[in-house]
């Protein structure tokens, strides 16, 4: 049996680096949006060999039992003693290493498939403690709405619909190169400030989105690991500044980037000043249209 999976992109509107935990991982709290920008997973449930098969369309994505479709598939085996017999194609759209959270979605929605599958065997709880073992970013995957996330992006709470991003454009652009977590993380102690940063921002950010225009709370958005990442990669900063000379309403690099996101009012300006970009940039970036 085949069964076709949408996995979505998500941005950080908002991440607030709060300082490192007696665990060694940093806390933080962050407000999470999912996208219609979405990788397909399809499932082939009752494949005759047994084991997990993964096919990708990357050639940089490994198949092997690294990646996380393939530990999230052993994990629901494990917790459910159900053996599988299974193979797994991947259509990547989502680049990798570009704070999209492309493999965290893509195992999140192995695990909520799986469940499915095979008649929900594991409660909502259990998935959300796989899920959360298998990296910081996969529990939000479970849900299918913008999220406050805290401690290590696992303490997850809904929000209500930020109307202020309804109808908006949203423009996506990544350049050729993919910046690491762990390297954004290991050298923002050279950043205090951003490093131990004031809780709060991420409910002030989603209040405002509720109930403000976005024009009025472009200031709010904010991400700490643009300190070391932008220290670096200062193109990352010059798109930025194109971005809002061509109206941008918000520009902000998504997680530990490479990928930056900028926010129009509608698809009109966002096409605008994707042209602008290629133009000033060269058109070998990543580049993707959205709309909210």
């Amino acid at each position: 049996m085949e069964f076709k999976r949408t996995s979505p992109a998500k941005i950080n509107l908002l991440l607030n680096i709060l300082g490192r935990q007696s665990d060694g991982f940093h806390a933080l709290e962050s407000l999470m949006l999912p996208l219609p920008l979405c990788d397909e997973l399809t499932f082939e449930s009752d494949c005759q060999e047994p084991g997990i098969e993964l096919i990708v369309s990357d050639s940089k994505l490994t198949p092997g039992p690294e990646n996380l479709i393939h530990r999230a598939a052993m994990a629901f085996e494990k917790a459910t003693d159900i053996a599988q017999h299974l193979r797994i194609r991947v259509q990547k759209r989502i680049p990798m290493e570009a704070g999209l959270g492309g493999g965290s979605s893509n195992a999140a929605i192995t695990l909520r498939t799986l469940n499915e599958i095979y008649g929900h065997p594991l409660s909502a709880e259990t998935l959300h403690s796989l899920a959360k073992e298998l990296g910081s970013d996969v529990p939000f995957f479970l849900h299918d709405q913008p999220m406050l996330a805290a401690g290590r992006g696992e303490k997850l709470q809904p929000v209500e619909k930020l109307g202020a991003l309804e109808g908006k454009a949203l423009l996506l652009i990544k350049p050729p190169f993919g910046v690491s977590t762990a390297w954004a993380y290991e050298n923002l102690c050279r950043f205090p400030t951003h490093l131990n940063g004031k809780p709060g921002r991420a409910k002030e950010l989603a209040q405002a989105l509720i109930d403000s225009d976005l024009s009025q709370v472009s200031h709010l958005f904010y991400n700490s690991l643009e300190a070391p990442v932008l220290a670096k990669y200062p193109l990352l900063e010059l798109m930025q500044d194109c971005l809002r000379q061509k109206g941008a309403r918000a520009t902000l690099m998504s997680g530990s980037g490479s990928t930056t996101f900028a926010l129009f009012e509608d698809s009109a300006e966002a096409i605008l000043a994707k042209k602008a970009l290629e133009q000033a940039f060269g058109s070998h970036h990543w580049i993707e249209i959205c709309a909210l």
